[in-house]
């Protein structure tokens, strides 16, 4: 099988989880280091599927690879290669696609409830999951691009999540965390979580590492199924 193209555009906002589970579904990956200076692909078709992670930047920053990762996305979709994006990734995907990035009505920081919508296409992702802890890190939201459908939401961003073609999954939150990223998000981001403590959706360090195995656990479980569902349209 061809590799799944993994983009991380942060130093700590590594493919997480979604490592693990490929891994052990013995399916290789290739990561594109775009923060270390990897250049984008031309050819979608050289990969099984395509993931796109988090990142700090804006999609509609100026940034010398931006514009041949909106190409990519628009390639592999063209062609029925999957992709998945993760926050800056679902973002990604959504400017690629027909949609538009702008900021949300407030910032999003720790572990908030998510609602899966009520529909087929919500469950044949989430099953009988109806409600799950995400977490989130993010100021920013997209807006759903032609013929995508809703399939998440929060009280605080209405579009969390939308599914595309019935493989393509575009996310505004995290559900690839681990124990260590979440403290090591914390860490790098005291700036940020302090200036933004205001916000209802905002979370202190100490609240959200409490309990943290237990969450990141209830998490994996959900993103399990979630990478299951996708896997399932990656190409030969």
């Amino acid at each position: 099988m061809k590799p799944v193209a993994i983009f991380r555009h942060a130093p700590t906002e590594g493919p997480g989880y979604f490592a693990t589970f490929l891994d052990s579904h013995r399916i290789p990956w290739e990561m594109i280091k775009i923060d270390a200076g990897d250049v984008v692909p031309a050819d979608a078709s050289r990969y099984s599927g395509l993931v796109f992670m988090g990142g700090p930047m804006s999609v509609n920053d100026s940034l010398p690879w931006i514009a041949g990762s909106l190409a990519l996305i628009r390639q592999a979709a063209k062609s029925g290669i999957p992709v998945l994006g993760h926050c800056l990734g679902g973002q990604l995907m959504a400017k690629a696609l027909g949609g538009e990035v702008g900021r949300n009505p407030i910032k999003e920081i720790g572990w908030g409830e998510v609602t899966a919508a009520d529909s087929a296409a919500a469950a044949a992702w989430f099953g009988e999951t109806r409600k799950f802890n995400a977490f989130h890190w993010h100021g920013e939201t997209f807006s759903l691009p032609p013929g995508a459908e809703l399939v998440l939401s929060s009280a605080y961003c209405v579009n969390q999540a939308f599914v595309l073609d019935g493989k393509h999954l575009a996310m505004q939150c995290h559900v690839e965390m681990t124990e260590e990223m979440v403290k090591e998000w914390y860490a790098v981001g005291a700036d940020e979580v302090a200036a933004a403590s205001s916000s209802p959706a905002v979370q202190s360090a100490a609240t959200a590492e409490a309990d943290l195995a237990q969450r990141v656990a209830a998490l994996n479980a959900v993103s399990e199924r979630l990478y299951r569902k996708w896997i399932g349209a990656l190409v030969a």
